[in-house]
């Protein structure tokens, strides 16, 4: 496998267990150097987010709860990071966070990578 994401510190949103280790998993093959998973908000300083990670992977509903402020920060401080969700209102996304890549679920392990991979330049988008 290419390391499409070599030494990239991410941070990975997802409130479904066995997601989320598939995707920390999935970081790791292509190279990730450290994956870090929240499952609530709460679990994350949301001051530190831009200085300890250099992408996130961010799935809009965490146990209810709309993760789209959190992704307004992130676009703020220029973190780079990808939807990763079910959610089925993609316009609704696309209009709001334009040029943020929307992969939804279910989606294979490639298709992320390579969103993850250019969003943070590595990669030409599709």
């Amino acid at each position: 496998m290419p390391p499409l994401l070599d030494g990239l510190r991410i941070l990975v949103l997802e409130d479904e267990f066995l997601i989320a280790m598939d995707v920390e998993q999935l970081c790791r093959d292509y190279g990730a150097g450290e994956v870090v998973i929240a499952r609530d908000l709460a679990d994350i300083d949301k001051q530190d987010v831009a200085g300890r990670f250099d992408a996130a992977i961010v799935d809009l509903m965490l146990g209810g709860a709309s993760t789209l402020d959190f992704a307004s920060g992130l676009r703020e401080t220029g973190l780079p990071f990808v939807f990763a969700s079910g959610y089925s209102d993609v316009d609704e996304i696309k209009a709001s966070f334009p040029g943020i890549r929307l992969v939804t679920k279910p989606y294979s392990g490639e298709d992320l990578v390579e969103a993850v991979a250019a969003a943070c330049g590595r990669k030409p988008a599709n």
